[in-house]
């Protein structure tokens, strides 16, 4: 399943227009908050999916029949640019355990051409439990794809759900291809386009050097 947040009028495309304006951008700080307000969007959207128990709130006048989550899910992000858009997710799954992985290019010398590398990882057991994995950006889908498959050496979810602010059409297709029949991808929005660099046309840019600084 795939979701696009901007196929419907929403304040999540106020959000998703100022990351992209290349004036708004030089404010790092907004940058950083709207990767946050984002993750929080999408944080309400995905929580609609998740499993749901009838418990009793007690309140000062009575008790309350209240539908809660079942479980709390995983969050899994990828250093260093995913870590606003996890502090959103964070925000509204705040008993969530966490996960964070290290991936980043590994330009070739002398070609345009990269590999992705994979080199740290802290998590929790995710054996049968609701994995939601966020990156600013799904350009060829290659990280997301690496970064899964490293997590299962901590076990087998049972649901993947997928949060980017802006994919590519081909790095959809490409970890269509490389997850689960049960995954859901949550996108901002979805971009025709790639440069050669495997840069997202329009896209915003490098999420990462837009909230942390430009990288040597």
């Amino acid at each position: 399943m795939v979701v696009e947040l901007n196929r419907s009028n929403s304040v999540a495309n106020h959000f998703l227009a100022e990351m992209r304006d290349v004036g708004v951008q030089k404010d790092p700080m907004r940058f950083r908050r709207n990767l946050e307000r984002m993750g929080e969007v999408f944080a309400y959207e995905l929580s609609k999916t998740l499993a749901y128990v009838e418990q009793e709130v007690a309140s000062p006048l009575g008790v309350a029949r209240m539908m809660l989550p079942a479980e709390q899910p995983v969050l899994c992000t990828i250093l260093r640019a995913g870590l606003p858009l996890h502090q959103g997710l964070l925000n509204y799954f705040d008993r969530a355990d966490n996960a964070f992985v290290s991936a980043y290019r590994k330009h070739r010398k002398g070609e345009d051409g990269f590999d992705v590398e994979v080199e740290y990882l802290s998590s929790p057991s995710i054996e049968d439990r609701v994995l939601i994995i966020s990156d600013p950006m799904l350009a060829t889908g290659r990280s997301m794809a690496l970064v899964y498959k490293a997590m299962l050496r901590m076990g087998k979810p049972k649901a993947v759900h997928v949060v980017s602010v802006i994919a590519s059409n081909e790095g959809v297709e490409f970890a269509q291809r490389h997850f689960p029949a049960n995954t859901y991808f949550w996108l901002g929005a979805v971009d025709s386009e790639m440069t050669a660099e495997a840069y997202i046309v329009p896209g915003l840019g490098d999420a990462g050097d837009l909230a942390y600084g430009n990288k040597i």
